[in-house]
């Protein structure tokens, strides 16, 4: 909580200094709603394209403004009905504790085309844009709006669609790679949120482009397979800087997203990096990103490293929950995403192995599977059962799964699944 005086009010107070009789809160732009009152911003009113300097938030286009231009403003929190943790105020909205399952519109058999159009450009164009960095060339962002509009539509269509593509990975593309699976994750977390289409889009531009910094990490630091020593370290840690550097370059580009690069390292207890931000200054969508980045990182095999399973890094997350991560957007991702991940494969206990296709956020231990494999571990006749309603085999025993398994398990391979359901659904 601060409060202005005369002497230290901004241009946005008005010229009497009646600033001195409210008090104001910093909130992030990814969290302000309709009817806040703005005091101030943190940048001259004459940047922003808004009528007056001092104003209640009406309409979703001055929501809109404020996002594209600011990272964070003043409102006042006795006028605005706003708590000093704005974190907390959010919860009391009910913001974070609603549970929204991820949409199915479309088939996923149907959506899986158009997923993988969208996949594949947004690949191609963050292939392109490191190379560009890697070369110190000139690097167009011009083109990371639409192809993340797109991936964001089919989120909207069928979000297991994109999660089943992101399950397909390459140990030598793990950068690239990863910046596009961080991309979806946090829209799909995203719209589990409520968010509407334009935060998604700023969310998924978030995701993107939070690593690119690290094209300005040498690639001897970047794949060393032991422990980095503390020169090798501080290094590492600067891609947070090399990519805040990059994106203030592109003139007015989302001022979110550019906190988002230089601030997904930082922790709520205020001891992460660059800055030691406490979590009353780290915004809504960097949390988000923060717990997809290390979600995706820790769930990857590396040159150095194989990955942990689901449970384990839900684990981990959920351990770190409040010091490292946000608490309650923590325990949200663990509900969305569910201990079996859609794409993933899992054993049955009638010794036949299934494909996930969607997770029922009520209940994670109990997806939507398609079975793909019999008892034998041969192809079998593929049915479709929700565990959620207790479908029960042929003997009346209810259907339950006793283990996940790893990728590639008995020579399933997803590739080759997700290529079969475009071709039959074409």
């Amino acid at each position: 909580m601060r409060s202005t005086d005369s002497d230290g009010a901004s241009a946005g107070a008005g010229q009497n200094g009646s600033a001195s009789r409210h008090h104001q809160i910093q909130v992030p732009v990814d969290a302000l709603t309709l009817g806040m009152h703005v005091e101030e911003l943190d940048r001259p009113w004459t940047d922003v394209p808004v009528l007056f300097q001092r104003f209640v938030i009406r309409t979703e286009e001055q929501l809109s403004t404020l996002r594209h231009y600011c990272v964070w403003v003043w409102v006042d929190a006795n006028a605005s009905e706003c708590d000093a943790d704005w974190g907390a105020m959010a919860m009391k909205r009910g913001a974070v504790r609603t549970v929204h399952p991820l949409p199915e519109q479309h088939p996923l058999s149907e959506e899986l085309p158009r997923a993988r159009k969208a996949y594949r450009k947004t690949r191609n164009y963050v292939d392109s844009l490191l190379a560009d960095i890697r070369n110190q060339q000139t690097i167009e962002l011009e083109e990371a709006r639409p192809v993340i509009e797109a991936c964001a539509t089919s989120i909207q269509a069928n979000a297991n669609a994109m999660f089943w593509l992101g399950r397909v990975r390459s140990e030598d593309a793990y950068t690239a790679e990863h910046c596009v699976r961080v991309a979806i994750l946090a829209i799909g977390f995203g719209s589990s949120l409520g968010l509407n289409d334009a935060d998604l889009t700023t969310l998924g531009l978030c995701g993107l482009l939070h690593d690119i910094g690290k094209l300005r990490v040498p690639d001897a630091i970047l794949n060393k397979p032991g422990r980095l020593t503390p020169e090798e370290m501080a290094e590492m840690k600067r891609h947070t800087e090399y990519g805040y550097a990059l994106l203030t370059k592109q003139g007015d580009f989302d001022p979110i997203v550019q906190d988002t690069t230089l601030s997904h390292h930082e922790r709520m207890d205020g001891r992460g990096y660059p800055g030691g931000k406490p979590g009353s200054c780290i915004s809504r969508f960097t949390r988000i990103v923060t717990i997809v980045d290390a979600f995706d990182a820790m769930t990857s095999d590396r040159t150095y490293q194989k990955g942990v399973s689901t449970a384990d890094a839900l684990r981990i997350l959920f351990k770190n929950r409040g010091d490292q991560f946000d608490a309650e957007l923590v325990e949200h991702f663990i509900r969305m995403i569910g201990i079996y991940p859609p794409g993933s494969l899992v054993a049955l206990n009638t010794g036949e192995v299934a494909l996930v296709l969607a997770n029922n956020p009520r209940y994670k231990l109990a997806p939507k599977v398609e079975v793909v494999l019999g008892p034998d571990r041969q192809p079998c006749r593929r049915r479709v059962l929700d565990l959620a309603t207790h479908p029960e085999s042929g003997d009346g025993t209810p259907y339950a799964i006793t283990e996940p398994l790893p990728d590639g398990a008995y020579g399933f391979s997803l590739q080759a699944h997700i290529e079969q359901q475009g071709t039959a659904a074409g």
